[in-house]
Parts: C-alpha cells; structure tokens; sequence
C-alpha cells in the first residue's frame, strides 16, 4: 500500500521540490497551499503523514497543528514541520504545538527521504533493503 502525505505549503517551489522528491520515491502526495485547505484535506484523505510549513499565511503552522490535532482520527498520524525556523527554541515550540518532528529548510535533497521516512512506521517506507 502507499503512504499518502499531505504537504502543507504556500511557497510554490518548496511544494514542487518536495512532491517531486517523495512521488520519485513511491508516496502519493497531496498538496494545500494554506492552512485552512490543509485541515480539510487531512480531516477527509486521513494521510500517513503530514508535512507542514510553519510560516503560512492566515493561519500559521502553529494553529494548523493545534487544529489537526484536535481530530482523533489524526492521533496517529506524523506531523513533521518543515520549516527556516532554526533559532534556540524553535524546535521545542513546534514538538509543543503536536508536531511529532522538525526540518529545516532548505531542505536537503539528499537527505530529505531519510528524515522523512524516520517519522513512517517501517513497512509503510518505500525505501531501503529488503532482504
């Protein structure tokens, strides 16, 4: 089965590069541009994942969290913010809003599967050995 992962995005280019990223990999990938749309998507696709930006306009990541997490049938679903927030204590208030992990940006491509994958149970990666 493929894991779908929602991308909450509003940068045109960030969402390009990571769907082209996962969807090269095997995920199927949902995009929203803001908030609002995100929480939509991942209240009706219930995804394996989802990547969130914190800078959004409207509402920021930080409320999206809250929000998606206010859903129980989200309670097992990763959040992983994606964010250029990278000062002492940034991380700490994401993992505090209900996010289960944190990158920065820029993203790494070389990187970014792994980090991504860290956050999906093992046998829904599309990745790695398997024998």
């Amino acid at each position: 089965m493929t894991t779908k992962i929602l991308v909450i995005e509003d940068n045109e280019q960030n969402r390009y590069l990571v769907t082209y990223l996962l969807e090269a990999n095997g995920y199927k990938v949902a995009t929203a541009k803001d908030g609002y749309e995100g929480i939509d998507l991942a209240n009706s696709l219930l995804p394996g994942l989802i990547l969130l930006d914190i800078q959004l306009p409207g509402m920021d990541g930080y409320l999206v969290a809250r929000e998606l997490r206010q859903n129980p049938a989200l309670d097992d679903v990763p959040i992983v913010a994606i964010t250029s927030y990278a000062m002492v204590g940034d991380r700490e208030r994401v993992l505090a809003t209900g996010c289960n992990g944190y990158i920065e940006k820029p993203i790494n491509p070389d990187t970014f599967l792994a980090e991504v994958e860290s956050h999906l149970p093992a046998d829904t990666t599309t990745t790695g050995d398997s024998s």
